[in-house]
C-alpha cells in the first residue's frame, strides 16, 4: 500500500514534495502483501468496492507483470443467501462487472465434479476476476518508487511528535526523528499501533488466517475458478496443486495469534467442507501451509481511506479486511490525490472516510470473504 501512494505521488506531475517509505522488514517475512493469497475480484456489494478492484486489476495488467490469472470467482449461496447475492449481482452489473448467475443444473453442466448440494444459485466472475503475484506487485511498486526518488528507508516507527494538533516527527528506533508533512498510515495489520502514536484510535486488528496447499490423488477438477462455498470455505487451484482456506469461528479468531498453520482448523472445518463440495477432494495430500495476517476493521469490516478528521496530516489507507492487495493501486491513486489535490479526482472513495466510524455509520460489504 506504501508503495503505491508512493508511486501515485510522484508520478503525479503536481506533486514537489519528497516521499520516504519506512519499512521496519524488508524481508516481508509477515507482510500480509507476502502473505496473501492475492485474488482480485469485481464482486462486492458496495459500488467502491467493485470500482477500487476494477481500476486495480486494469492498472496492475498495464503496468507490471504480475502474473494475472484470470480465472474468475464462483460464489455459491444456499436457498437462505440467494436473493443477497441476487440483489449484489444487480449491483455488479450496474457497475460493469462481467458476472453471470448460474442455477443448480447450469453449474452442473459448467463444472460437472461440483456437487450443487444445498447450493440454489451461483454467480460466476467471467473476466476481470482471478488471482496474482501479490509479491510480484509488492516489488514492483517498491521499485518503481525507487526509479522515482523514493526513499526506501528500513526502520521501525516508535513514536510521532504533534505540534498545533499535526504530526510534525516520526521517532524511529534507535533514536533518529524524521519531520514530515504529511503521515500515511499503511501499516496493514499493526495500523492501530501506528494511529495510537498520534493518539487517534484506528479499529484494525491483525487476525490469522490459514492457507492450505493440497494436491488431488485422482479425478481432480480442471478449470476451476475460484470458489466461495456456502460454509464460507474458499479454493482455487494453483499450478498442479490446490490452495484453500476458511474463518475460524468468531471465539477463536483472536487477534495477534502466532503466524502458525492452524492445522486442526482444516481437519476440522476446512476438508470435510471440501469434500462435501467437490467429491475428489475426499483424497488429498496437503503439501504445504502458511498463515498471514488478516487486517480486519472491526467496525464494519470495510476500508478505512482519507484523512483524520482532526489531525489533518495523518492519512489512513487500512483495514481492507481481506481485499487490500487488491485495491491497493486504487487506493494509492486516492491517497495520492488527497496529498496533492485535496480532494479525490478518480473515484471518490468518500464513503470510507474515518468520520464514518465517529459518528457509526458502517459500510456494510456484504460479500466478504473471512
Amino acid at each position: 500500500m506504501g508503495g503505491a501512494v508512493a508511486v501515485h505521488l510522484l508520478e503525479d506531475p503536481d506533486f514537489d514534495g519528497r516521499v520516504t517509505i519506512i519499512e521496519r522488514d524488508p524481508t516481508f517475512t509477515r507482510a500480509s502483501s507476502a502473505l496473501s493469497a492475492a485474488g482480485t475480484r469485481r464482486q462486492f456489494s458496495t459500488p467502491e468496492n467493485i470500482r477500487m478492484s476494477a481500476f486495480s486489476f486494469d492498472w496492475m495488467r498495464e503496468r507490471f507483470d504480475v502474473g494475472i490469472t484470470e480465472g474468475g470467482y464462483l460464489y455459491l449461496s444456499s436457498p437462505a443467501t440467494a436473493a443477497a447475492l441476487e440483489e449484489n449481482h444487480a449491483i455488479q452489473r450496474t457497475e460493469g462487472a462481467d458476472v453471470v448467475l448460474l442455477t443448480p443444473a447450469e453449474l452442473a453442466d459448467r463444472f460437472p465434479w461440483l456437487s450443487t448440494d444445498g447450493v440454489a444459485l451461483g454467480s460466476l466472475g467471467r473476466s476481470g476476476e482471478g488471482w496474482f503475484d501479490g509479491y510480484a506487485l509488492l516489488q514492483g511498486l517498491r521499485g518503481r518508487a525507487r526509479e522515482l526518488g523514493a526513499d526506501l528507508m528500513t526502520g521501525e516507527v516508535v513514536g510521532m511528535t504533534l505540534a498545533k494538533g499535526q504530526v510534525a516527527s516520526v521517532q524511529l528506533a534507535g533514536g533518529a526523528s524524521r519531520p514530515c508533512g504529511t503521515v500515511v498510515d499503511a501499516a496493514g495489520p499493526w495500523a492501530a499501533e501506528i494511529a495510537a502514536m498520534a493518539a487517534v484510535e484506528l479499529p484494525v486488528e491483525a487476525r490469522r488466517r490459514s492457507v492450505f496447499v493440497f494436491d488431488v490423488e485422482r479425478d481432480a477438477p480442471t478449470g476451476a475458478p475460484l470458489v466461495i462455498d456456502t460454509s464460507g470455505a474458499w479454493f482455487r487451484p494453483e499450478g498442479a496443486s490446490f490452495i484453500a482456506g476458511i474463518a475460524p469461528a468468531a471465539e477463536d479468531d483472536l487477534p495477534d495469534l502466532p503466524l502458525t498453520p492452524d492445522h486442526a482448523l482444516f481437519e476440522e472445518q476446512l476438508w470435510p467442507a471440501l469434500a462435501n463440495r467437490v467429491a475428489a477432494f475426499d483424497a488429498i495430500r496437503v503439501t504445504n501451509a502458511w498463515a498471514g495476517y488478516y487486517e480486519l476493521n472491526t467496525f464494519d469490516h470495510n476500508a478505512i481511506i482519507g484523512r483524520h478528521p482532526e489531525v489533518t496530516n495523518l492519512m489512513f489507507a487500512n483495514g481492507f479486511s481481506g481485499h487490500g492487495i487488491q485495491q491497493a493501486p486504487a487506493v494509492g491513486r486516492a491517497i495520492a490525490e488527497l496529498i496533492v489535490h485535496d480532494r479525490f479526482v478518480t473515484l471518490d472513495l468518500s464513503v470510507f472516510a474515518y468520520e464514518r466510524i465517529v459518528g457509526e455509520r458502517p459500510v456494510v460489504e456484504r460479500n466478504v470473504i473471512g
